[in-house]
């Protein structure tokens, strides 16, 4: 995002709206072409995620829930990689600079990054005739060599979820309209329910706990089911998934009572944002109260065991359920 003289469109729109995020010493008020980080002893963990309206938002999305899900999507990487924010970079594809959307988008960036201690420290701004995007590259920091990897989960541990599943996938279904839209008459819930697809809620606050406490870390963004199985094929392991163990918010367990939606569009739905992770059997109890005292939900769902197969979901009467479709994927 570096600008000179004489200012062009770009440079304008860069300092109007995204100067006044760039509050690290090190983004130099976005005046340069690259930012500095000072080494403080930590490595450093990157991560990088797109949002493309179509795919991961919809056209109408107000602009603000769109800013806070393309920052806080990568938050969600760094916290279930043990890591606490230290810093993004910004690139934005944008059909036309439009005051209207660019305001509250970028208010709302510049909100979120104060919130999660995440400051702007640079990026791109480039005209696109196609779908807008936003790709954030975050930063965040861990004691050296303490990052918490996919790998490492061992027979016998405990499989642990954060938060709730599958809320997202249902806001999306109710904005898209059909059964869900017509059987969410509750407005509070249908409006619960479309706020976490717009706007996860990453759980920055469990970085220190996964770090002490994991084995084998990921966050969920593309259904629990699939990435379970991402985690147990770089671990080297398989897992057993008792299916009514997994925790669901009042709003879809009751689209799920109805017979409305069923538990595998939960599993397999993604956009949960939540955090997937594996705990020694004698650790549980730990790591559930360090997350309560942090204010975070915890379920354990299941147990690692030996093999190479996809997890098993078990139902409630012992039988395993055969999953049509696994995980969201772009391709």
């Amino acid at each position: 995002m570096a600008s000179g003289k004489p200012a062009s469109g770009e440079d304008s729109l860069i300092a109007r709206y995204f100067r006044p995020l760039a509050t690290h010493p090190g983004a130099f008020r976005l005046d340069d072409d690259a930012a500095a980080l000072q080494p403080d002893g930590n490595d450093i963990v990157v991560t990088t995620d797109a949002i493309v309206e179509g795919v991961h938002f919809l056209p109408d999305d107000p602009p603000d829930t769109v800013a806070r899900k393309a920052l806080r999507v990568n938050l969600s990487d760094l916290a279930a990689k043990g890591a606490t924010p230290a810093g993004f970079v910004l690139t934005l594809a944008l059909r036309h600079a439009d005051e209207a959307w660019l305001k509250p988008f970028a208010a709302a960036l510049g909100e979120d990054a104060a919130l999660f201690n995440c400051p702007l420290l640079g990026g791109d701004t480039v005209s696109t005739p196609g779908p807008l995007m936003v790709s954030v590259t975050a930063f965040g920091r861990v004691p050296p060599g303490k990052m918490i990897h996919r790998s490492g989960a061992k027979p016998g541990e405990r499989v642990m979820v954060t938060g709730t599943i599958g809320d997202a996938a249902l806001g999306l279904a109710v904005l898209k309209g059909g059964k869900v839209h017509a059987a969410a008459t509750d407005v509070a819930a249908r409006d619960a329910l479309i706020g976490r697809y717009r706007v996860p809620q990453p759980r920055v606050a469990m970085a220190e706990i996964v770090r002490d406490y994991a084995s084998a870390s990921m966050d969920v963004s593309d259904g629990l089911a699939g990435d379970l199985a991402k985690l147990c094929g770089v671990s080297g392991v398989s897992a057993v998934i008792d299916l009514p163990s997994i925790p669901l918010s009042s709003a879809a367990r009751d689209l799920v009572l109805r017979g409305i939606v069923g538990l595998e569009a939960l599993i397999t739905g993604g956009d949960d944002y939540e955090i997937l992770c594996t705990i020694a059997e004698d650790r549980v109890e730990a790591f559930s109260q360090a997350a309560e005292r942090a204010g975070v939900a915890v379920s354990s769902i299941g147990t690692v065991v030996a093999g190479s197969a996809f997890p098993k979901f078990i139902d409630g009467q012992g039988r395993e359920i055969a999953l049509e479709r696994r995980s969201y994927s772009h391709f």
